[in-house]
């Protein structure tokens, strides 16, 4: 899940670089990409261990 969470903050901050953002816009983005990130894993890991 951390793993998650790190390529989810990795992305939106490179992500809202692209855009053009500012250093503000780009911590908002990685936050928000690695806390919806880190939630897909979450899940993942759910699933994974409900089906063995």
């Amino acid at each position: 899940m951390i793993a998650f969470l790190l390529i989810g903050a990795a992305y939106g901050w490179f992500r809202a670089g692209k855009l053009g953002g500012t250093r503000a816009d780009r911590v908002q983005y990685a936050a928000g990409f690695g806390l919806a990130f880190t939630v897909i894993g979450l899940i993942l890991a759910l699933v994974i261990t409900r089906s063995f």
